[in-house]
């Protein structure tokens, strides 16, 4: 869509800085070895937020959870511990688009995806408060409540 000052073509429906480049080849790299298994036993497999299951199976209103990192900003985090937050999804067409937060609404990043099956979702991820910072992103949509997602470093899920 086009931003209605800059006239700059913006791909994601959040209206906000794209991903540079979300199918590029360290994405693809990346894909190729992560795993996950949607198994039972996975970390995200626990119910650790709560939110209404709206009429789309897949889009809107979600948590998120991150780990694997250490942000900077956040005093006294490490890469064992979980950074919460919100999250929304949209899908468009064989795209998602996952904008989440954290730090209490502080920090945000964007994940756009595209389908490589019906439950495996291949993209990057970019911090939107520091663009410098984007990582390739696997995730795998367990069920309505669900999703799985993996970076280089840790993990990156959303549940509800």
């Amino acid at each position: 869509m086009p931003h209605k000052t800059t006239r700059m073509v913006i791909r994601n429906p959040f209206g906000t800085m794209d991903v540079p480049e979300p199918n590029d080849s360290h994405v693809t790299e990346f894909a190729a070895a992560a795993m996950l298994s949607a198994a039972a036993d996975d970390v995200n497999a626990p119910r650790w937020a709560a939110a209404p299951t709206p009429p789309d199976p897949l889009g809107g209103v979600w948590s998120s959870r991150w780990n694997g990192g250490a942000d900077p900003t956040i005093a006294g985090d490490a890469p064992n511990k979980w950074k919460q937050g919100r999250a929304e999804v949209r899908v468009v067409g064989d795209r998602l688009y996952l904008r989440f937060d954290w730090d209490g609404g502080r920090r945000h990043g964007l994940i756009d995806t595209r389908r490589e099956s019906a439950s495996r979702l291949v993209g990057k991820y970019i911090n939107l408060t520091d663009p410098s910072i984007t990582q390739p992103w696997v995730g795998v949509v367990v069920d309505a409540t669900r999703i799985d997602g993996l970076f280089p470093h840790g993990r990156l899920d959303f549940r509800r």
